[in-house]
């Protein structure tokens, strides 16, 4: 699967977002060892604090079905540049998939394409315990 694939199954997700407070839709497309691919989109609430982010919603649904063994994800949204994973996501993404390739992209075509240990070069995770 090429990046430009999989950054089309992000855009098809993104048009799912639920976004009615900050009119902020990201769509998120994760690359299975195996080839499939598993998106999400964000879902706001009113709470704020309960709203769920595209690349999460993604990593949930594949985990949920006993998914392991993730390669890249690939996150778009309508800005400036492409976009990057917040640091809740890049840390819960790190729990599952620390070789994982972050393919960043925006709506005008824009890609950026990192592993997830340079976005977060300090990771906590079960070494910490």
């Amino acid at each position: 699967m090429t990046d430009a694939e999989l950054i089309e199954h992000a855009v098809t997700a993104r048009a799912l977002a639920y976004a009615p407070y900050s009119d902020f839709a990201v769509g998120a497309a994760l690359l299975v060892a195996d080839g499939r691919i598993f998106t999400g989109c964000n879902i706001e609430n009113a709470s704020y604090g309960l709203a769920m982010c595209a690349e999460r919603v993604a990593l949930f649904k594949a985990v949920s079905e006993g998914i392991r063994g993730f390669s890249r994800i690939a996150l778009v949204a309508d800005t400036e540049s492409p976009i990057s994973p917040c640091g809740a996501c890049r840390q819960v993404l790190w729990e599952f998939a620390p070789d994982l390739m972050v393919v960043s992209a925006n709506l005008k075509g824009q890609v950026r394409v990192q592993p997830l240990r340079e976005l977060l070069p300090e990771p906590f995770d079960g070494r910490m315990l």
